[in-house]
C-alpha cells in the first residue's frame, strides 16, 4: 500500500531531478526592469505636471489684443516655416513689496501710474529666420488710438503722447495696438514684465556677464559704483544695471538703450548657447521664471506656444540677429522729449517687412552709451580674398539708413561709464 504524502496527495519531487532556480542576473534584470518603469512612469508624471503647471501658471490673467491677426493654435514642433511673426514685450515701473525694499523712493514716491518705459518690439521672420528688436525710447512722441479697456470702456485717442504714458492710460492691448499703428504691422503676441521678471529671469539664467568701460561706473540714483571690466550680474545688480542712466553715456535714455541692448545681446547669446539649450534644469528654471513673471496676450499663454517660438530662433546667425534704435530727434516742442525721423523709421519698417536680413550702417549707439569692442592688435580676424572665380551668390541684405543706430549679436559692445 503506498504511503500517503503527509502534506496531502501530491507526489513529491524526486531527489534526483533538481529544483530549477533563477540566476542572480537574471533576477536583477526583472529589479531593473521594474525600477525602470517606476522611473519612466514617475518621468512622464513629473513631466505631465510640469507642463500642466505652466499652461496654468503662464495662463494667468492674460490679456486679449484689439485688433490682433488671429493664429493657428500652437503644435509640437517650430513655428512654421513659411510664417513670420512679431512680439512686443512691455516692460513696466511696477514695484513689489521686494522692489520696493530695494528700489526705496523710487517706488514709494511714485505718484504717475504704471509707466511702460521698455517698449520692444521683436519681428522673426519667415524662414530662412532672422530677427529685429526695435527699442522704442520711453519719450517717444507719437499718436494713439482710440483703445478698448479690459474692462470694456473706451480710451480716447491722442493726436500726440508719450509712449510710456499708455500702459496706464488703457493697458497692454492698447501699447500693442500703438506700436501695431506706428509699424503698419500686425502684433501676434506680447508679454508685460515688471522690475521683479528681470531679476527672475537673470536669476534663472545664472547671471549675464556685461562689459565696463571708461573709468566704471557709478550712478547714486541707482546705487552702482562698479569698476572698467567684465562683471556677472544677476537679481538687483542686473536691475540695476539696466535702470542706470546717469551712468554711461550722456546721461539721456537713449544712451540708456544702447546699454540696454548690450545686456540684451549678452542675454540672448547666453539663453540660445548650446550650454544652456540642453542643461534641463536651466531650461526649466527659465521656463519658471517666464511663466511666474510674465502677463501674456491670450495668443502667447500656452507652453507649446513658447517652445515654437524658442524652436524657431535656435537657429538664426548672430549677423542676422539685429538690435536697433527706432530712429527720433529732439521734439521741437520739448527738449525732454523726441519725435520720429519719419522717413529713417518708414525705411526702417519696410526693411523688417521684406523679410530680408538686416544690414547696419550707423553707429552702435548715438549718445555714446556703449562703445565698439575691438580685437587686441594682432588678434584682428584675417580677411578671405573673395574666389573671383566663385559661382556663389551674394547675399542680398537690406541697407538701414546711417541714423538708425544698433548691433548684431555677434558684435560685442561696452558701457561708456560715468563717474557720477
Amino acid at each position: 500500500m503506498a504511503r500517503s504524502n503527509a502534506r496531502g496527495d501530491r507526489t513529491p519531487v524526486a531527489r534526483h531531478a533538481p529544483l530549477p532556480t533563477r540566476s542572480a542576473f537574471s533576477s536583477f534584470l526583472r529589479i531593473l526592469g521594474i525600477s525602470l518603469g517606476v522611473v519612466l512612469v514617475s518621468a512622464i508624471a513629473v513631466g505631465a505636471f510640469i507642463v500642466v503647471d505652466l499652461f496654468n501658471r503662464a495662463g494667468q490673467d492674460a490679456v486679449v489684443l484689439e485688433g490682433a491677426p488671429e493664429v493657428d493654435p500652437p503644435t509640437i514642433g517650430a513655428y512654421p516655416a513659411d510664417k513670420a511673426f512679431t512680439i512686443l514685450v512691455v516692460g513696466t515701473d511696477e514695484c513689489s513689496a521686494q522692489t520696493t525694499a530695494l528700489l526705496k523712493e523710487r517706488c514709494t514716491e511714485a505718484d504717475s501710474g504704471i509707466l511702460n518705459d521698455v517698449n520692444l518690439l521683436v519681428h522673426v521672420s519667415a524662414e530662412p529666420r532672422n530677427v529685429t528688436v526695435v527699442s522704442l525710447p520711453r519719450d517717444l512722441m507719437i499718436p494713439v488710438p482710440e483703445c478698448t479697456r479690459e474692462d470694456g470702456s473706451a480710451a480716447s485717442a491722442m493726436e500726440k503722447q508719450s509712449i510710456n504714458s499708455v500702459f496706464d492710460h488703457a493697458g497692454l492691448s492698447c501699447v500693442v495696438k500703438t506700436v501695431s499703428t506706428l509699424a503698419d504691422m500686425p502684433i501676434e503676441f506680447a508679454a508685460k514684465m515688471s522690475f521683479d521678471g528681470v531679476m527672475a529671469i537673470t536669476d534663472a539664467i545664472g547671471g549675464v556677464e556685461v562689459c565696463i568701460a571708461g573709468d566704471g561706473i557709478r550712478d547714486r540714483h541707482t546705487g552702482i559704483d562698479w569698476p572698467p571690466g567684465m562683471r556677472e550680474v544677476s537679481g538687483y545688480e542686473a536691475l540695476q544695471f539696466i535702470r542706470t542712466r546717469h551712468g554711461v553715456g550722456d546721461e539721456s535714455d537713449l544712451a540708456r538703450i544702447s546699454n540696454q541692448q548690450q545686456y540684451m545681446s549678452r542675454l540672448a547669446k547666453k539663453v540660445l548657447s548650446s550650454e544652456t539649450l540642453t542643461d534641463i534644469p536651466t531650461v526649466l528654471r527659465l521656463a519658471g521664471a517666464v511663466a511666474d513673471n510674465i502677463v501674456p496676450s491670450e495668443s502667447l499663454n500656452d507652453p507649446l506656444r513658447l517652445a515654437q517660438i524658442a524652436l524657431a530662433l535656435k537657429d538664426v546667425r548672430f549677423s542676422d540677429f539685429v538690435f536697433v534704435q527706432f530712429p527720433n530727434v529732439v521734439d521741437p516742442d520739448d527738449e525732454n522729449k523726441v519725435v520720429p525721423i519719419w522717413d529713417s523709421a518708414d525705411a526702417l519698417w519696410t526693411a523688417i517687412k521684406s523679410g530680408e536680413p538686416l544690414q547696419l550702417t550707423g553707429d552702435v549707439t548715438t549718445r555714446r552709451g556703449v562703445e565698439l569692442v575691438t580685437p587686441a592688435p594682432g588678434e584682428a580676424p584675417v580677411e578671405e580674398t573673395p574666389d573671383p572665380t566663385s559661382t556663389e551668390v551674394p547675399e542680398v541684405r537690406t541697407t538701414l539708413p546711417p541714423d538708425i543706430s544698433g548691433q548684431t549679436l555677434e558684435q560685442e559692445t561696452c558701457a561708456v561709464g560715468n563717474q557720477r
